[in-house]
């Protein structure tokens, strides 16, 4: 078995697979900010199927996300309980968008390429983003790569692979007519 099998058959279980170094790994990332810049990628295999190279011009990013739903601000007007907006409501994006956002607002010198889950406990969940400097020689010279250079804000315009997966574009043909351009923008359409 190689290694990136290895390496990747012992995330398909890491709380048993990995354990101590598991346990390790969560005490102190706690401790951690809520977005900090690491040397290497945690799960190797995920970061290069994602698109990671270990060259200049690449960044990852851990980023942590609190689980649960997220509760508006309580209004001060008279309203009904139920209708305040306290229970039930959770945003419509993926932990994982908000992730990524966080990440890019933090490093805004950077694109976010992608990203993926490396740990969570019971109150939180982290995500690995993989980020690029557009303006590297290294990146604008990789014919791989170089159409990154060409965009701006990718996470906040919901063009990442998993900002367009909760966007519903993952989803075509017959019964998916108002997911595009977006659900917001088709209800603005002229009949």
């Amino acid at each position: 078995m190689g290694y990136y099998e290895y390496a990747r058959s012992n995330y398909e279980q890491p709380k048993e697979m990995l354990d101590e170094l598991w346990k390790q790994r969560l005490v102190e990332w706690r401790d951690q900010g809520s977005v900090v810049k690491t040397e290497n990628p945690t799960r190797i295999p995920k970061a290069r199927q994602k698109g990671y190279k270990s060259k200049e011009g690449f960044v990852i990013a851990r980023s942590r996300v609190s689980k649960g739903g997220s509760k508006r601000k309580r209004l001060t007007a008279g309203r009904k309980p139920s209708n305040a907006g306290q229970t039930k409501y959770s945003p419509k994006k993926s932990k994982q968008v908000i992730a990524e956002e966080r990440a890019s607002s933090k490093l805004d010198n950077l694109e976010v390429l992608d990203s993926y889950w490396v740990a969570e406990d019971g109150n939180r969940r982290w995500f690995e983003v993989i980020m690029v400097n557009p303006e590297h020689p290294e990146i604008q010279s990789d014919d791989d790569i170089s159409w990154i250079t060409e965009q701006r804000n990718r996470a906040e315009n919901g063009m990442t692979p998993a900002s367009r997966t909760s966007r519903g574009l993952d989803n075509k043909g017959k019964g998916a007519e108002k997911v595009r351009p977006s659900s917001a923008a088709n209800g603005n359409r002229s009949k």
